[in-house]
């Protein structure tokens, strides 16, 4: 894929249109497309489509929920057929509670089950900072989806990923993810940022676009 450079303007989606925005100023540091989708979740869809969906996400978000709730099942015909594939990269905004939950969600993916469990989170969302996101419960949807529960405890309680997840909120921060969801959809030319759980017209357009 060709270089994406985030120093330059890119294109950010809204409801309210489509117009031009520049990252924050990353001292000509470029960014490849494989840069962008690699160290967060296993890719979801074809490996080779030519446009990525990188979501940045929060397991406690309201409108994280509502997207995987409603708009993400509109836009699987893209990943079905190989035109879109889908990246999650954790933005925990929320706290130690949503660090937690994203942990639980990689130790979930060193037995294959990444994709399971992190749906097993949203199926189960209980608001922002309701407290519903406890060790006991994190186990108990481990168990739902036929974890190893002694290799997940182990995983979840030595906190084998505790500094991937810093180290993706902080990733995000760096290239100016400030709010969940923010999506960046791009291919190998263009890269189009859509902030919040938008009207699926405004995905359905950008992914015509690219």
């Amino acid at each position: 894929m060709a270089w994406l450079y985030l120093t330059v303007p890119v294109i950010v989606g809204l409801a309210a249109g489509i117009f031009l925005a520049a990252y924050p100023n990353q001292e000509t540091q470029t960014l490849t497309a494989t840069r962008l989708a690699e160290g967060g979740s296993p890719i979801l869809g074809d490996a080779g489509a030519p446009i990525t969906i990188l979501e940045w996400g929060d397991y406690q978000c309201t409108f994280c929920f509502k997207f995987h709730q409603s708009t993400l099942e509109a836009l699987e015909g893209y990943i079905e057929d190989g035109r879109a594939r889908l990246v999650f990269k954790d933005f925990p905004l929320n706290g130690p509670d949503s660090v937690l939950a994203a942990e639980a969600s990689y130790c979930a993916h060193d037995q294959g089950r990444y994709w399971e469990y992190h749906d097993e989170l949203y199926e189960n969302w209980g608001g922002e900072k309701t407290g519903w996101i406890t060790r006991e419960a994190l186990g108990g949807f481990a168990s739902v989806i036929g974890l190893n529960l002694d290799e997940f405890d182990g995983c979840l309680d030595g906190q084998k990923h505790r500094k991937k997840v810093l180290a993706l909120y902080e990733f995000g921060r760096e290239i100016g993810i400030n709010a969940t969801p923010s999506f960046l959809v791009f291919n190998g030319e263009k890269i189009v940022k859509i902030v919040g759980n938008q009207p699926l017209q405004v995905f359905l357009r950008t992914l015509e676009e690219l």
